[in-house]
């Protein structure tokens, strides 16, 4: 591969740090390294990597801020990080999580290519107990009030499928045996729940998500 291609399909590489010496140290490492592109500003990034010493407020709100104008996947590299910092990263749009400690240049431009490709990285000793919060909180949370982590609950998920099918209120109340009321009233407390402005939007987003 020349030195064209790889500048081609090198990812774009953005590096913030409240700290100029982290961002300059973390930089620099990514700089030596052919599958990344280290670039001045997160408006021409792929992926904004963020050092912190620990996800705290003012880390989550940068995380927010790469984000507000731009659309880079995130990842942080952190000093400090237990299951309420990686649930918090995770809320703020980070979908990679290093500790400092373990970002050896060979772990951080694996962990950026697979930002890159839309995947995760944490840390797997806290991997097995964020699934196990996962699963307390849809048995004790969402599944006694007929919610999935999709946000819809069975009923508005059928009912969204067959609107996607095509089928008018009067259809869909015919086979779900259900009144056309009822039907209204579904797809009324679904769009509002989730703030969609009208059935093509409720479609779209179900599409979107994955659940129909």
């Amino acid at each position: 591969m020349d030195t064209d291609d790889m500048a081609t399909t090198a990812i774009a590489t953005y590096v913030q740090a409240r700290d100029p010496i982290s961002r300059a140290g973390v930089a620099a490492e990514l700089r030596t390294r052919p599958e990344v592109r280290v670039v001045d500003g997160v408006a021409h990034a792929a992926v904004a990597v963020l050092v912190a010493d620990a996800v705290d407020d003012t880390a989550t709100q940068d995380l927010r801020t790469l984000t507000r104008d731009h659309h880079p996947r995130l990842m942080m590299i952190v000093t400090a990080v237990d299951d309420a910092a990686l649930v918090a990263a995770a809320e703020a749009g980070a979908s990679g999580l290093l500790r400092r400690g373990d970002a050896t240049p060979d772990v951080l431009v694996r962990t950026i290519l697979k930002v890159a490709a839309g995947e995760g990285e944490v840390p797997p000793d806290l991997l097995g107990r964020l699934l196990e919060q996962v699963g307390r909180l849809q048995r004790q949370v969402l599944a006694p009030r007929g919610l999935t982590f999709s946000g819809l609950t069975p009923r508005e998920a059928e009912v969204v499928r067959l609107v996607a099918d095509g089928l008018d209120t009067r259809e869909i109340a015919l086979r779900m045996s259900y009144s056309e009321r009822t039907v209204k009233n579904v797809l009324h407390d679904l769009t509002t729940r989730l703030q969609l402005r009208n059935r093509t939007h409720a479609v779209a987003y179900a599409v979107r998500e994955g659940l129909i």
